[in-house]
């Protein structure tokens, strides 16, 4: 897949310089470090200079080593250290904080000890458990742009200690300052899972709408929370969403050993599946198929490359599908593209609630791009709809559509198991992340 066609603003003599503050960055592994990676990649292009802060010592829940051949050499990284709590709570606590760091709470059951160490994170480490490092790189960053003549500056949240020091650095001097939010903050679904005292609800309210009201411009990653954030701020926002990348070929090796792992008709979930994500009427539909299909039972298996909860093996255990179900755990990235390019149905799964409408997985990109067709199952008015829509690239159901999904998934395993070829998505190219660097670029352009 060729990258598409962009306007070259490459010719501007001196680059303008943008600092990022991040928390994410490899070696950290998962979707949160895929956004900036890119944008840091191609923003030299469209004359501007990125310059990265990031921690020096973070403790990543997920570690993927193989995204450190994705960044640039030409890419200048600040780091400086960071006290995280995680670190010395795990200390007697390691699996219960582990779990928490990777969303993988327990819903159903919760231990006396996960309770209170959500209670503590949800109310003493305001807005999260990294906003130690806010007024150490305050101080620091403050001196660094006067050395190096940088009067831009973008965070990128969650965590949304991130927007502290922006809001910081906004209020001891004249900065253009722009907030990415990857996801929501106060709204996010997560929030009820800590216990949150009213006073803690008032002051993560009140950080988010300083810090909307306090930047010069906002992004977020899908319409629906910038249709939240415009109702408390008058600040311009912007929708930027993730996307895509060409990238190198997969290597012979692991392609084969992977394609033998997923012969058949197979389905698969890249990600993490947590307990709120775990659509009884999905596995319903594959449990009723695999009893009236012969054909189907033959060729199905189901495959999840991530981490799933226990809830979500329940009840796939329930619904008869266990022996189908393969559980390849968290793999690097140069892996996860082999297997959505050998998955014949690829999952896209959020929980049921409207405050999830405006979630945008990163991966529905990577999906696209793989030309594998998609399965969604996920809220009503899901800003996901649109996407899968405009590019032909599968079909999104509501939690309540048991006969459409079913009759969906029989059609695309009729269309493979007649050796047919599936549809491909079309107009792919509008979320390649150098079109989306683009649009990043043109804003900061804007402030010139």
């Amino acid at each position: 897949m060729s990258e598409p066609k962009t306007s070259d603003q490459s010719q501007a003599t001196t680059p303008k310089k943008v600092l990022i503050v991040a928390y994410y960055w490899p070696p950290a592994g998962g979707p949160g470090v895929q956004r900036w990676i890119h944008f840091a990649k191609h923003l030299p292009a469209y004359g501007i200079e990125p310059i990265v802060y990031v921690p020096e010592n973070a403790s990543y829940p997920i570690e993927d080593y193989s995204l450190l051949e994705a960044i640039s050499p030409e890419i200048k990284v600040v780091r400086q250290p960071i006290s995280e709590p995680y670190k010395w709570v795990s200390w007697l606590f390691k699996k219960q904080t582990k779990r928490m760091s990777q969303g993988l709470l327990n819903e159903k059951n919760p231990s006396f000890i996960e309770r209170l160490l959500r209670a503590v994170r949800g109310n003493f480490f305001i807005p999260d458990a990294r906003v130690s490092w806010v007024k150490p790189s305050i101080n620091f960053l403050k001196g660094y742009m006067a050395a190096h003549c940088i009067d831009t500056i973008i965070t990128s949240g969650p965590p949304h200690s991130m927007h502290l020091i922006g809001l910081g650095l906004k209020e001891k001097g004249p900065i253009k300052w722009l907030a990415d939010f990857r996801d929501p903050w106060t709204s996010i679904g997560y929030h009820k899972a800590l216990y949150l005292m009213p006073f803690a609800k008032k002051r993560h309210q009140a950080l988010e709408a300083q810090v909307l009201r306090t930047a010069d411009r906002i992004i977020t990653t899908s319409p629906s929370t910038a249709k939240e954030f415009a109702a408390v701020t008058q600040k311009p926002i912007s929708v930027i969403t993730n996307g895509y990348e060409v990238e190198a070929p997969i290597l012979e090796s692991v392609a084969t050993v992977i394609k033998g792992k997923m012969k058949g008709f197979s389905m698969l979930h890249i990600g993490s599946l947590l307990a709120g994500r775990n659509p009884s009427i999905l596995w319903a539909c594959l449990s009723e198929l695999l009893k009236e299909n012969k054909a189907f039972k033959v060729a199905f298996s189901l495959h999840f490359v991530g981490l799933v909860s226990d809830v979500v093996k329940e009840r796939l255990n329930f619904f008869g599908l266990s022996n189908y179900c393969f559980f390849h755990g968290y793999k690097p990235h140069s892996q996860v593209r082999a297997f959505q390019k050998e998955g014949q149905l690829l999952l896209l799964l959020e929980i049921d609630s409207p405050q999830h409408k405006g979630i945008i997985p990163g991966k529905l990109f990577e999906y696209i791009a793989s030309k594998s067709p998609i399965l969604a199952v996920g809220p009503k008015e899901w800003d996901v709809s649109p996407i899968i829509s405009e590019t032909a690239a599968g079909a999104v159901f509501g939690y309540t559509d048991k006969a459409a999904l079913k009759a969906y998934i029989l059609k695309v395993f009729m269309t493979f198991n007649n050796g047919e070829e599936t549809p491909r998505p079309q107009g792919i190219e509008a979320y390649h992340r150098k079109v989306l660097t683009e649009k990043l670029a043109n804003i900061i352009q804007l402030w010139e």
